[in-house]
């Protein structure tokens, strides 16, 4: 037996009532959420499990809380891991609602992607109804839930079709997704979570200052007169001594490669030495080549002898340029060179001698140019890219020292999904804020988190257990 002809068993009219009457009930008695849906960009090959995923997108969404006696039974449970939090939480969101404002720009994302002119996503599957791995924000608690199963056929076909989708959500944990919505309370909720690395940059740059010392019979200037080849390290330069009542010079050897050949490049000179009244002999030894070969020649005036820079310069970007003041006669002038340190917060450590110059009655002057400042205020989630080593990462936050009158100020970057560890000393530069810094140093130590390894039980077992015992369990 068929059913009764004489009723509808749900007209289109009688649909598009309950649909008007469920919306404006959840409008009523519900609350505010933003549904955030999970954009994918890598998947594993093998199972298809999401790698890396992004929420830049939310929408402003009513639902009813089904939970009217907080975030379920049992939300806090203690497991052996320490103190796990399963908050979790069922909404109600109309169905209608849903498939009139936020499917149409799923689908036109998913359409973009498979037709090419969206890219950077692994696949464009976003589904036109709520989907398993997306985000709610819940306002009222300040979290970031995460739907778990989504329920389409309950209440189960009245009057001939369905209304609304039951969301069953757990509170996210977050696994370094990228959560960029422009919603500061929504991204905030994030901020201090995932693997966070702290880049130390230079805010305000010290200048470099050094002095230098003078003496007669040092050597002027060292003569390359064979290269040589095959080097795998630098190698060592030796220098026969000073006569007695002199000091004995020291000098490196700075490599290069060319056409896949490694040679010297040139002899730099960290003192020239005292006293010497004919050339010494200069031998090269050691780093896997051979063939080099140089000679020098001496000054029996004053030159300069060595330079001593002074400690906390910062903010050099490349090598500083010098200035040195000529000798009375003007015969030579001496040429220094200052190599970066990266273990000094791209400063100096050491002045190489070039040549020692000629002609000098007293020290001379070295000034050395103004180093870099750092310049513009990063975005939180915008890229950072180090313009010598590559390494890119997303911002998270940013911190500027304003205190001019500090020595080093502080001045820190804390980035996530880093590619690598930045160069010190190298520049870095925000892709949106074109911010321009310089990296002082690059901690690839975790953000402190205090409770990542339940520190507070660990100290408390500490307290009944000494576990510095070999069997704590045992007699004492």
């Amino acid at each position: 037996m068929t059913l009764n002809s004489y009723f509808l068993q749900g007209s289109t009219s009688e649909q598009n009532l309950i649909h008007d009457l469920i919306t404006e009930q959840i409008q009523i008695y519900g609350v505010e959420v933003y549904y955030l849906p999970r954009k994918i960009f890598k998947t594993d090959n093998i199972i298809k499990e999401i790698q890396s995923s992004k929420f830049d997108d939310s929408f402003l969404l009513e639902a009813y809380v089904n939970n009217y006696d907080g975030y379920a039974p049992d939300s806090d449970v203690m497991t052996k891991f320490g103190l796990k939090l399963k908050n979790e939480i069922s909404l109600t969101i109309a169905k209608e609602r849903f498939e009139d404002f936020i499917t149409p720009f799923l689908e036109g994302i998913s359409a973009g992607i498979r037709e090419g002119r969206i890219t950077g996503y692994d696949f464009g599957d976003l589904v036109s109804r709520p989907k398993e791995g997306d985000l709610i924000y819940f306002p009222l608690g300040e979290r970031l839930f995460e739907i778990k199963r989504v329920e389409h056929e309950k209440p189960f076909y009245q009057l001939g079709t369905l209304y609304t989708y039951e969301l069953s959500c757990e509170l996210f944990e977050y696994e370094n997704e990228l959560i960029d919505t422009s919603i500061d309370e929504v991204d905030n909720t994030v901020e201090d979570e995932g693997y966070i690395s702290t880049v130390n940059l230079v805010g305000l740059g010290i200048t470099a200052t050094a002095t230098a010392g003078i003496s007669s019979g040092c050597i002027r200037e060292i003569f390359l007169n064979n290269d040589g080849y095959g080097y795998t390290s630098s190698p060592t330069v030796s220098i026969s001594a000073a006569p007695a009542s002199g000091f004995s010079a020291n000098a490196v050897a700075i490599t290069t490669t060319r056409a896949n050949i490694t040679s010297i490049y040139r002899i730099e000179m960290t003192n020239t030495g005292a006293g010497y009244t004919e050339a010494p002999t200069i031998t090269i030894s050691g780093g896997g080549g051979a063939g080099a070969a140089a000679t020098c020649s001496i000054s029996t005036s004053f030159g300069i002898q060595n330079v001593v820079v002074s400690a906390g310069a910062t903010g050099y970007s490349s090598t500083p340029l010098s200035t040195i003041t000529a000798p009375p006669s003007g015969i030579n002038t001496a040429i220094i060179y200052a190599p970066l340190d990266p273990y000094s917060g791209a400063g100096i450590s050491t002045i190489r001698i070039i040549n020692s110059g000629i002609g000098y009655t007293e020290a001379p002057t070295i000034v050395f140019n103004t180093p870099g400042t750092g310049v513009g205020t990063f975005y939180y989630n915008e890229d950072v890219t180090g313009q010598s080593s590559g390494v890119t990462a997303k911002v998270r936050n940013f911190r500027k020292d304003t205190d001019e009158s500090a020595i080093d100020p502080p001045t820190t970057l804390q980035v996530s999904l880093n590619t690598g560890k930045f160069y010190d000393g190298e520049i870095v530069v925000g892709s949106i804020s074109t911010a321009t810094y310089i990296v002082k140093t690059h901690d690839l130590d975790s953000f402190d988190q205090p409770f990542d390894s339940n520190e507070d039980i660990e100290n408390e077992a500490d307290s009944l257990l000494d576990f510095s015992e070999g069997n704590p369990f045992g007699d004492y």
